[in-house]
């Protein structure tokens, strides 16, 4: 399924879907700019996850999905070589088609795929044993990279560093001299949930002459944080819906770490190299093995124990629960 790569001159890199996942599919621009050097990457994305994508050193341009939808697909002034479905959108397929893109490449478990894609890839994500971002990898080898990439090569690829300087406002939060950790207690739902009472138990153990806490979310998450909050009193820094995407990624820029369940938040911490702890339960699809976050610092806690609701009653469900506040802890004291 090769052929035609030596001509790509410029490439869309299609993901469509939330931070996290945008986040495990930018080591592919690297990769890209490494097998092809010259080529031009531009990634279609969610407007959402702008501030995400064009803190990447390796993509050269941004297009938000309806432009690509609608408008004129240019890159760099050039119409494009080529497109990977990392996230497949039928929409988009057949836009791509229509466009006439020479290369498209898509998942054989699409069956539009079939009719849209003329490079296709047998990938089974569900069932594998790979991570995400080795997962998205596959999608390279009709342009002939087909070698298998590491948790610490792909955790040494995301280049986020393009991050805008904090607004003072926010810089002055910073403690100098104590450790500036970001606890993420929500998911809006794209995970499961450790629990509010076992972050009040993390910050209380925490010593105080050391860590300096911000407690982080959305305006709507904040609503739902109050019991947190009035236990917390004042050995935290609310800093949830009190700025947009790219002043987040700042902050995190500028704090040592960040304690979160599986979500977007966590994984950027961790490709911006900081100490990132993710929670998780074990078990399948949502287990740290598919999804744990990449980077120089990053960690993960999981449960040892098996649930008998995880996947009858995800309500009920205790695992994540069960993980105790000393495990963070252990975490964070560990040097890599």
């Amino acid at each position: 399924m090769k052929g035609g790569s030596a001509s790509v001159k410029n490439i869309i890199i299609s993901r469509t879907d939330s931070i996290g996942d945008v986040i495990l599919t930018l080591p592919l621009a690297k990769i890209l700019k490494d097998h092809f050097p010259g080529i031009r990457i531009a990634f279609l994305g969610k407007g959402y996850t702008k501030a995400v994508i064009e803190s990447c050193a390796f993509v050269d341009e941004f297009i938000e999905v309806n432009d690509f939808l609608t408008q004129e697909v240019l890159i760099s002034g050039e119409k494009p070589d080529a497109i990977i479905h990392v996230f497949p959108v039928k929409e988009i397929a057949q836009r791509a088609k229509s466009l006439g893109i020479q290369t498209r490449i898509g998942t054989t478990n699409r069956l539009y795929h079939w009719l849209t894609c003329n490079k296709l890839v047998k990938l089974s994500r569900k069932n594998s044993d790979l991570h995400e971002a080795q997962l998205n990898t596959k999608l390279l080898n009709p342009l002939g990279i087909e070698a298998g990439f590491s948790l610490e090569t792909l955790g040494d690829s995301f280049g986020f560093s393009k991050i805008h300087a904090l607004s003072e406002p926010l810089a002055s939060l910073i403690h100098p001299q104590k450790f500036n950790l970001i606890l993420h207690p929500r998911s809006q739902g794209s995970a499961r949930e450790w629990g509010l009472d076992n972050f009040i138990a993390l910050i209380r153990l925490l010593p105080q002459d050391q860590y300096k806490i911000f407690i982080s979310g959305t305006a709507k998450e904040r609503e739902s944080l109050d019991d947190l909050f009035d236990a917390a009193g004042d050995l935290v820094t609310d800093i949830c819906g009190k700025m947009d995407l790219t002043m987040f990624i700042a902050f995190i820029n500028a704090c040592d770490g960040l304690v979160a369940n599986s979500t977007g938040p966590l994984h950027i911490a961790a490709a911006l190299g900081k100490k990132a702890i993710g929670i998780y339960p074990n078990i399948r699809p949502m287990h740290p093995g598919r999804w744990q976050p990449l980077g120089p610092q990053a960690s993960y806690v999981t449960s040892t124990q098996t649930c008998a609701h995880c996947k009858t009653n995800p309500a009920k469900c205790d695992c994540m629960k069960s993980i105790p506040p000393s495990a963070i802890i252990e975490k964070l004291g560990q040097k890599k």
